[in-house]
C-alpha cells in the first residue's frame, strides 16, 4: 500500500528507501534558519538537484501544508517522502527532519536545567534573548508583507491583536473566527472559477487512516498518564495535543498562546526560561516548534528531576508531531481537490492575516519581558494591561537588541551569526559592563 500511494501521483515519483533516506537525513541535519530557509533547502535538493518533484508538485504540496495545523516545513518533508515512497517514505522523511534537532534540544535542555543558574550561562542568554526579540519582529514584517494585501486583512490582524493582547481571548477561537470569515466572504465568482477535481481515494480508506493515527497519537499518552503516577505527564500530553490542533500560521503564531499559558496559567516556566528556549530552538536544526520539547523537559524537570524531565520531553514531542503524520497521510490524497477550492484558500488567507496580529502580540509580550525584569498583568474588567516596572529596565538588553536589529534588518546578517555575536557580547556586558 505504501508504495502505490506514493507512486500513483507521478510516473517518476517512486524511489526506494535506500535513495530517500540519506537525502532527507541531510535535509534534517542542515535545516537551520526557520521554515523559509528549510523550504528553500528542500526545493533545492528535491526539485533542482534530484528532480524528484516538479515545480508544480512542490508548490501544490506547500500550499496544502499551509492549510494544515503544525510546522509546515516538517509536513512538507513528510509529504515529499510520502509521494516518493508512500507511508514508509513519509515516516522516514518526517522523522529525519525532526530527530536531529530534537536530540540537540534535549541535550541543551538538560544542560540548561542543571546549570541554568550559572552566571556565565545567564550571561550568554542575556544576548540571545535580545536577538530573539528582533527575530520575532523580523518574522512579523515578513508575514505581514505576504498576508496583509487587502483592507479586510488589516482589520482581521488588528482585531486578532486586540483579542489576544488586551482581551486574552483563546488563540484557537481567533483562528476559527478568521477562518469562518474568510470562508464565507469568498465571492461566488471566485468560488465558481476553480478547476473541477475529483477525489480518487475511498472514504473508507481515509477513515481507517484517521482512526489508526488517532490510536497511535493518543494511546501512548493515555498509557503514560495512567501508569506513571505523574500528573504533569498527562497535563503535558493533553496541552500539547491541543496545541498541535491549532498551530496554524507556523511556530511564531502559536508561541504567544503557548508562552502565556505555560508561564501565567500553569506556572511551569518563567518568562525568561521561555525566551531562553526560543533562543535555543532558533540555533538548532529542525522546526522551530521544537521549543515545545524544551518547555516539556523543564516543566517536568522542575517537578521530578532529570528522569521525569526526559519523560516530559518525550511526551511533548509525541503530542506535538504525531498529529502531523495524521494530517499528511489522511489528507495527501485530497491535495488536488483542496487546491481547487477557493473558499478554503479564502479561509487560509484570513487565518494568515489573523496570525499577523498574534505575532505582533508575541513581539510586544516578549519585548516587555526581556527589557524589564518585572512586568505585571493588571485587569480592568475584561481588559488586561501589561505594566512594566520602569525601575527594572535592563539597558544592556536594549543595547544588544538595537545592535541585533541593525545587523539583521539593515545589513542582513545571518541569524546564527547575530545570535553568536550577541551571546558573546552579553557575556562581556555581564562581566565587564
Amino acid at each position: 500500500m505504501a508504495e502505490s500511494d506514493g507512486a500513483e501521483y507521478g510516473k517518476h515519483s517512486s524511489r526506494s528507501l535506500a535513495e530517500v533516506t540519506p537525502v532527507f537525513g541531510k535535509i534534517g541535519i542542515l535545516s537551520f534558519g526557520g521554515p523559509a530557509a528549510q523550504i528553500a533547502l528542500m526545493h533545492r535538493m528535491l526539485v533542482e538537484e534530484k528532480g524528484w518533484l516538479s515545480e508544480k508538485q512542490f508548490l501544490n504540496a506547500l500550499s496544502f501544508c499551509m492549510l494544515l495545523p503544525g510546522p509546515e516545513a516538517m509536513q512538507l518533508a513528510t509529504y515529499a517522502g510520502w509521494r516518493l515512497h508512500g507511508v514508509a517514505g513519509g515516516l522516514v522523511a518526517g522523522l529525519l527532519f525532526v530527530v536531529p534537532g530534537a536530540v540537540v534540544i534535549a541535550a541543551l535542555a538538560v544542560i540548561y536545567g542543571m546549570l541554568g543558574n550559572v552566571p556565565v550561562v545567564e550571561a550568554l542568554f542575556l544576548g540571545i534573548k535580545a536577538t530573539v526579540v528582533v527575530i520575532v519582529i523580523e518574522a512579523l514584517l515578513r508575514v505581514s508583507k505576504r498576508a496583509l494585501n487587502r483592507p479586510g486583512h488589516w482589520v482581521i490582524a488588528a482585531l486578532a491583536f486586540v483579542g489576544i493582547f488586551f482581551l486574552q481571548l483563546p488563540y484557537p477561537l481567533l483562528i476559527l473566527l478568521a477562518a469562518l470569515y474568510g470562508f464565507f466572504t469568498t465571492s461566488k465568482k471566485m468560488q465558481s472559477s476553480g478547476k473541477k477535481q475529483t477525489i480518487k481515494v475511498a472514504p473508507a480508506k481515509t477513515l481507517m487512516t484517521v482512526l489508526s493515527w488517532l490510536v497511535i497519537w493518543w494511546l501512548p499518552l493515555l498509557l503514560v498518564g495512567a501508569s506513571s503516577g505523574q500528573p504533569i505527564l498527562s497535563q503535558l500530553g493533553f496541552f500539547f495535543s491541543r496545541l498541535a490542533v491549532v498551530t496554524f500560521g507556523g511556530a511564531y503564531a502559536v508561541l504567544a498562546y503557548m508562552a502565556q499559558d505555560v508561564v501565567h496559567h500553569y506556572g511551569w516556566l518563567t518568562a525568561g526560561a521561555m525566551m531562553d528556549g526560543l533562543g535555543l530552538a532558533e540555533t538548532t536544526p529542525g522546526p522551530l516548534i521544537l521549543v515545545t520539547e524544551f518547555v516539556g523537559f523543564l516543566s517536568a524537570y522542575g517537578q521530578g528531576g532529570l528522569g521525569l524531565g526526559l519523560a516530559g520531553a518525550v511526551v511533548t514531542l509525541w503530542a506535538t508531531f504525531a498529529p502531523c503524520f495524521l494530517w499528511i497521510f489522511a489528507g495527501a490524497p485530497y491535495i488536488d481537490w483542496i487546491g481547487a477550492q477557493p473558499r478554503l484558500q479564502g479561509a487560509l488567507s484570513a487565518i494568515t492575516a489573523a496570525v499577523v496580529g498574534v505575532i505582533l502580540n508575541l513581539s510586544i509580550w516578549f519585548a516587555l519581558h526581556v527589557f524589564f525584569r518585572d512586568v505585571t498583568p493588571t485587569r480592568y474588567g475584561p481588559v488586561t494591561l501589561w505594566q512594566p516596572d520602569v525601575a527594572s529596565l535592563d539597558w544592556r538588553v536594549i543595547a544588544l537588541a538595537l545592535l541585533s536589529g541593525v545587523l539583521m534588518l539593515w545589513f542582513h546578517w545571518g541569524m546564527l551569526r547575530v545570535l553568536t555575536m550577541s551571546a558573546l557580547l552579553g557575556v562581556g556586558l555581564a562581566y565587564f559592563g
